[in-house]
This record gives C-alpha cells, sequence and structure tokens, in this order.
C-alpha cells in the first residue's frame, strides 16, 4: 500500500516545456503566421527559447527575430490567426515529456494535489491536456485569465495553490523557465526547475531550489524540498 505522505501538499506544474514538449506545434503556428505576412519563418529548434509567455508574448518575440516592426506582431487579427491555427494544430507534434504521466501518478497516489500554473491560456490548455489525456489528474488548469496576474507574479501561483484548497505554506512550483522561478520566488514558495523546457536562460543561472534534468526525478526533488520543510518546522519549535 503506498502512503500517503504528501497528503495536504500542492504542487504546481508550468505547462510547455514543463510537462509537455509543445515546441514544434507552437513554432509550426508562429511560422505560419510569418508566412502570412511574407516574413521568414523562424528555425525550429532555435525558436524554442521563444516559448513561456503565451501566445502574444511569442508572436512579440517571433515577429522581432525575423525583423518584422513591433506593431506587426500587435495586430488583433493576427492573434486571432493564430489561436485559430494552433487550435486546428494543437497536439500535431506535442507530447508529454518522458516519464510526466508516471510520475504525476504517483506523486497523486502520495496525496499530493496537482494543478496546472500556465501563463497559456486556459481554454488552449484543457484542449491540449484533454488531447493528452493529462487534464484528469490535475484538480485545476490554471492560466492567466483565471486569476488577477500571470507569472511572474506570485500572484498567479498563491491564487491557483488557494483555488485547489492548497495552503500556499506547503505547496511546490515546478517549471523550466523564468516566469516559473520568477513566480515562486515572489510568492517565496520553493521551486523545481527541470533543465529540458525552453528558456534563453539556463535554468542553473534562474537558481531554482533544485535542477532536475528528467521529469521522473521531480518526485526525488519534491522529497528533498517536503522534508527540508519538516525539519526546518522542527528547528523553530512550531
Amino acid at each position: 500500500m503506498i502512503e500517503r505522505d504528501l497528503e495536504g501538499w500542492t504542487l504546481a506544474f508550468d505547462l510547455d516545456g514543463t510537462l509537455v514538449e509543445t515546441h514544434r506545434d507552437l513554432v509550426g503556428t508562429l511560422n505560419r503566421m510569418l508566412a502570412l505576412k511574407g516574413l521568414p519563418e523562424v528555425p525550429m529548434e532555435g525558436a524554442r527559447d521563444l516559448i513561456g509567455g503565451g501566445a502574444r508574448a511569442l508572436l512579440t518575440h517571433g515577429f522581432a527575430l525575423a525583423g518584422a516592426p513591433p506593431e506587426q506582431a500587435n495586430d488583433p487579427a493576427l492573434y486571432d490567426a493564430f489561436i485559430a491555427d494552433y487550435i486546428e494544430h494543437i497536439a500535431d507534434h506535442s507530447q508529454p515529456f518522458e516519464g510526466c504521466v508516471e510520475t504525476l501518478d504517483g506523486l497523486a497516489a502520495r496525496g499530493a494535489t496537482l494543478v496546472v500554473v500556465t501563463n497559456k491560456r486556459s481554454d488552449l490548455s484543457e484542449m491540449l491536456l484533454d488531447r493528452l489525456d493529462l487534464t484528469r489528474r490535475f484538480a485545476a488548469v490554471v492560466g492567466p485569465d483565471r486569476v488577477s496576474a500571470k507569472k511572474p507574479s506570485g500572484a498567479h501561483l498563491v491564487e491557483a495553490v488557494r483555488l485547489v484548497g492548497g495552503d500556499p505554506a506547503r505547496s511546490i512550483m515546478v517549471g523550466d523557465a523564468e516566469p516559473d522561478i520568477g513566480c515562486a520566488r515572489d510568492a517565496g514558495l520553493p521551486v523545481i526547475g527541470v533543465s529540458f523546457g525552453y528558456t534563453p536562460t539556463p535554468v542553473e543561472e534562474l537558481l531554482p531550489d533544485v535542477i532536475v534534468d528528467a521529469f521522473a526525478d521531480i518526485e526525488e526533488a519534491v522529497d528533498m524540498i517536503v522534508v527540508d520543510h519538516y525539519v526546518a518546522r522542527a528547528l523553530s519549535g512550531v
């Protein structure tokens, strides 16, 4: 029988570049938007690090990389076209990272509450997770449209934790990039950084509490943080 030793803990996961490898579909849509404007495509692998701030940020960064003026990327019609195209291709190539499903199921079996905290719109996030049979593994999927601020604001993380009935004092963020590490730091919560995601700044330079190189290592990292939490409480006499 599995011990439910993570009962009362909330684990918040970023989506793109943390749970799911999505760059081929996102950059594919970006390149089709660039083609509509007669602009050169951005390289598939080289554009991985543009991902993380949501669709508008991806358009802004992608169009800048292609040498386009900022106003082109800010065209509302272009954003609408991006979303329509992305919906059509949302899971053509996107897949959970290796070890993701098994690790999530293992953490849930031990009593942890799992929540997605992403800068991707909530409906798009749920659509992608539904296609990959991941939605049911989370208590909620919380995009910026369901909270008062988006990552790197700590409010996004804290409000998401409270939305699923969690206690921010017993919560951990897991992410791949500055918005994830930044929101955890802003909220005063521990954070696990994954090295396999999408970030222009190497994750070790972002100084998360623990860095993992594979999704399967997240469970051990969670255990380290939980142990440190209870040791600190014991030492403080709480």
